[in-house]
């Protein structure tokens, strides 16, 4: 039975809610290799709790199902209540799929963006790989991109949510950015994530 998606609404935003945030690992591109998956628990933006780590294939089709299986079979699960990810691509064109990745965690996604996605150039790219339809399809249902300003003195970041209201993941985005324009989550995943894939390369 398929379960029913449903926006998240917070009563009160608590500086040590959980949240996981996820960034992926250096990669050959076009290896159709493995690359590293790296989630971090976080108590706010504030408290570093847990990592945990899986893989997906390189340009693959699994990016949503293995991230969803790490999130449910983690001792943190109970606790978390938003998954962070930095974009919706991982290892190349391993599109994450937000609103299932939400409807299956039954967990808030917010996913960030830097620039704005040149969508042209990147369908162009998807019909090169095969079952284009459903790496283009995930892009299409992570939705519009919202604009977020973090610091006075930062260029504004984008999100793309599932499962949470539009106010409520501001709100989040700018709690968590402790250290910087970037919440401290997926900082914090991608500088993990970037040591396990270089010790392994240097192996």
């Amino acid at each position: 039975m398929t379960k029913k998606a449903e926006v998240a609404k917070f009563r009160g935003i608590k500086a040590e809610i959980r949240i996981l945030g996820l960034d992926d690992g250096k990669f050959v591109p076009r290896s159709r290799s493995m690359v590293d998956i790296i989630g971090v628990v976080f108590r706010g933006g504030h408290w570093l709790e847990g990592v945990l780590r899986t893989e997906v294939q390189v340009d693959g089709l699994d990016a949503t199902e293995k991230i969803t299986d790490m999130v449910v079979k983690s001792s943190h699960y109970d606790q978390l209540r938003v998954l962070m990810l930095n974009g919706i691509t991982f290892g190349g064109f391993n599109v994450v799929n937000i609103k299932e990745l939400n409807k299956a965690t039954r967990l808030s996604v917010i996913a960030l963006t830097k620039e704005k996605p040149d969508l042209t150039n990147i369908k162009a790219a998807l019909t090169k790989l095969p079952n284009w339809e459903l790496r283009w399809r995930a892009i299409e249902d992570a939705g519009p991109i919202l604009s977020v300003i973090t610091k006075a003195d930062a260029e504004p970041i984008g999100v793309q949510i599932a499962g949470i209201l539009e106010d409520d993941a501001k709100k989040i985005v700018k709690m968590t950015c402790t250290h910087g324009s970037i919440p401290e989550p997926v900082r914090v995943a991608h500088i993990i994530a970037q040591a396990v894939s270089r010790s392994k390369t240097s192996l």
